[in-house]
């Protein structure tokens, strides 16, 4: 490393504001990791931040707009990011900061390149046909980040089992997402409802929120909402495997974007009357309830073989 290099600190306290200004959820369950896996995550949120921000023309995951030079800004991604699994000093904060995470936590590149495989998706266009199409965009925008959020919690990379719980983990975050943000995807030009699902209920894809499809769309809401809570349900069960405190940040996590998932449900068609969210007393109370979770997750959480019905993530 070069002497001009920022130090560890520096960068470190950068992605600290950068997850204090793009996510309250996440911010406010990180501070329950312990200090080592808490600058791991801010770390690896600054990356994941800034890649989202340059695909998607927007500042810290507010005003997204369509963009009209997404393969160009693909490559300005990949180009950052591959210097950065490479040990090169990048001299931006956010890729700099995935230089420290991979090498503190020895990750396979192939992990971050499968975040980038997602962005490029959003870059041509991508829309999902199927179930199983969703499926594979939620890993590749979050289960894959799910995973590198394990190892930044100690998880050894050969670890399949508990990574295939934390990118359940992943999944559930991303359908909630996707259920929560149906209004401003499209308005965006994006879509990620599967066309079988929309085509099912005679939604057309331009024109969904228009008042008469309303009603079915909301059906797609609550449908989101249900797939989300099976895979919080599947991750939950990856927690004994954890550390007290990632433990304890996992299930508040869970909790708190949840929420997001089952309000979404529970308005049906008003669900994109603005924007849905979870209220700072509600956070407290997630992040109380899961202490007392995680004090008894192996007990709430016995050992058990991961649903075969659910996705699995690429080998």
């Amino acid at each position: 490393m070069s002497a001009a290099a920022p130090s560890r600190d520096a960068i470190v306290a950068t992605a600290q504001e950068s997850i204090a200004r793009g996510s309250k959820s996440f911010a406010a369950a990180s501070r329950l990791f312990a200090p080592k896996t808490r600058e791991r995550a801010w770390l690896l949120y600054a990356w994941c931040r800034a890649c989202d921000d340059i695909a998607d023309g927007q500042d810290h995951g507010h005003g997204m707009t369509g963009v009209s030079d997404g393969p160009a800004r693909l490559a300005e991604i990949s180009a950052l990011t591959e210097a950065a699994l490479a040990g090169i000093v990048v001299g931006d904060p956010a890729f700099d900061a995935l230089r420290i995470f991979a090498a503190e936590t020895a990750l396979p590149p192939a992990l971050a390149r499968d975040l980038i495989a997602g962005f490029a998706l959003d870059a041509q266009g991508w829309r999902p046909q199927t179930e199983q199409d969703l499926y594979r965009y939620c890993y590749h925008v979050a289960g894959a980040v799910g995973c590198m959020m394990a190892l930044a919690m100690g998880v050894p990379a050969a670890d399949d089992a508990t990574l295939d719980r934390a990118c359940d983990l992943g999944l559930a975050f991303q359908l909630a997402n996707i259920a929560r943000d149906v209004a401003e995807d499209a308005g965006a030009g994006r879509c990620y409802l599967p066309q079988a699902w929309l085509d099912e209920l005679g939604i057309p894809a331009d024109d969904m929120l228009a008042q008469p499809y309303r009603e079915r769309l909301g059906q797609l809401g609550e449908r989101l909402g249900t797939l989300a809570a099976r895979y919080e349900a599947s991750a939950r069960l990856g927690t004994p495997a954890l550390p007290f405190r990632s433990a304890w940040a996992v299930l508040a996590a869970a909790g708190i974007y949840g929420a997001l998932g089952r309000k979404v449900a529970m308005l049906g068609a008003r669900a994109w009357d603005r924007r849905v969210s979870t209220s700072g007393v509600a956070k407290i109370g997630f992040i109380v309830r899961a202490w007392r979770e995680a004090t008894q997750r192996a007990t709430l959480y016995p050992p058990q073989p991961r649903d075969p019905s659910l996705w699995t993530r690429p080998r």
